[in-house]
């Protein structure tokens, strides 16, 4: 990879950040007025029109998109999505985008924590020390026993392991699926399961909450076209840091338009977990450039 490449893709990750924390706000607005479900069914819809498309345009087909290897995991694996997404849409109702993120940001923690077990790699004390460190700056932001501890900061806590689990499988099924088959399933089967789920939870809109949907169904698009593009032009180490900027992206969207506050302890702790997190990242990259 050249070096213009590898600052393109870092610029796209940086999009990327930005569109996820604007769909987020986004998210946050409706579920607040419509049911969580019924929000992320729509925005499946257009998710699954959206990798349907692509994988059309790709070779081989819609057939080749469907062809998997492992088609029990990656069913597993768009359901999986799915419902950390509900989880995590239920976080920033109940608890707001600065905290949501501030916790939910540990999940590259638990990638590497999780990826012995799953994957069958050999995590060094380096990196289980970043692992602890880590989640002693979550234990700073929910603080328990301390403050009155809110039931509700399990959500985003539980999205995150949600997340993790499905980042460890796409690396698994990386093995023998193509980026295509993983991205057309992801969206294929979340869409059919969350109209199961959510067409039962079906409420009129105003025409200004269908605007706003229509936007996170365009966010959605451009956010995942900008992040295939990102992995397509540089290594995934390179670009995969600057994904803790949605953190700050959306933490400023909670302040400015939902009037949230940063507490010192989400601060705090956040920084722990962000740093945490880029030295297990950072420690990625060493042992695969040994690897190879």
């Amino acid at each position: 990879m050249t070096e213009q490449n590898t600052r393109l893709g870092i610029i796209l990750m940086i999009v990327t950040t930005f569109i996820f924390a604007m769909q987020d706000g986004i998210s946050r607005h409706l579920a607040g007025e419509y049911n969580v479900l019924m929000v992320v069914m729509i925005r499946y819809w257009f998710f699954a029109l959206f990798v349907i498309a692509l994988a059309a345009r790709q070779s081989g087909g819609l057939r080749a998109a469907t062809r998997s290897r492992f088609p029990a995991i990656q069913a597993f694996r768009g359901l999986l999505l799915v419902a950390e997404i509900c989880v995590m849409v239920l976080g920033f109702v109940a608890l707001g985008l600065v905290e949501s993120h501030a916790i939910f940001t540990c999940y590259p923690l638990l990638v590497a924590a999780l990826s012995g077990p799953v994957l069958g790699e050999k995590v060094g004390w380096r990196r289980w020390t970043a692992i602890g460190i880590g989640f002693v700056g979550v234990l700073i932001i929910l603080q328990p026993g301390i403050a009155v501890f809110s039931p509700a900061a399990l959500l985003p806590l539980l999205s995150a392991f949600m997340f993790a689990l499905y980042g460890l499988l796409t690396r698994y099924v990386a093995r023998g699926d193509a980026a295509a088959v993983s991205f057309f399933w992801t969206g294929t089967v979340g869409a059919v399961a969350m109209t199961v789920v959510g067409i039962w939870f079906w409420e009129p809109m105003t025409g200004a909450d269908w605007g706003w949907m229509a936007l996170l169904c365009c966010t959605a698009a451009a956010g995942h076209w900008c992040l295939i593009k990102a992995y397509e032009v540089a290594e995934a180490s390179a670009v995969q840091p600057f994904a803790f900027l949605q953190l700050v992206f959306a933490s400023a969207l909670g302040i400015t338009v939902f009037g949230e506050t940063l507490e010192l302890n989400v601060a705090v702790g956040a920084a722990l977990v962000v740093g945490a997190g880029l030295f297990t990242l950072w420690r990625q990259r060493v042992a695969s450039q040994r690897g190879r």
